[in-house]
């Protein structure tokens, strides 16, 4: 409610209830950043190539921080805000976290997955 309070009236900040995952990757892949709490989207946002601020001190995906995909943004409203400011008007930050190596695949999974089966049953 509070962030409704004093985001609600901007044009270019959305506020949305939890989606399903058709409609979150949908939102996702076309936003230029990312700022939440949520460990899955940690996940998800760097296969979609959208810089995230996770907005806790801590995170149960390090490998995401270390790859550069992440920053750990806290819950400091004036360090938030810094390091949104940065990535909004700085296109170099934004590309190196936008650009940097998924730690969490390379989207290939399935491709795999499935030249493996065929492979199997062809022989």
């Amino acid at each position: 409610e509070l962030a409704g309070e004093i985001l609600n009236d901007l044009d270019r900040v959305h506020l949305i209830e939890p989606l399903d995952v058709f409609d979150f990757h949908n939102y996702a892949s076309r936003s230029h950043l990312i700022l939440t709490d949520s460990g899955g989207v940690q996940e998800e946002a760097p296969s979609l190539g959208v810089p995230v601020l996770v907005l806790r001190d801590t995170t149960e995906r390090p490998e995401g921080v270390a790859a550069g995909t992440l920053k750990l943004a806290g819950v400091e409203e004036e360090v938030i805000f810094g390091l949104a400011d940065e990535l909004l008007s700085d296109a170099s930050a934004h590309q190196s976290m936008a650009k940097a190596s998924n730690p969490y695949g390379d989207g290939e999974a399935s491709r795999r997955i499935v030249d493996a089966i065929v492979e199997r049953f062809t022989r």
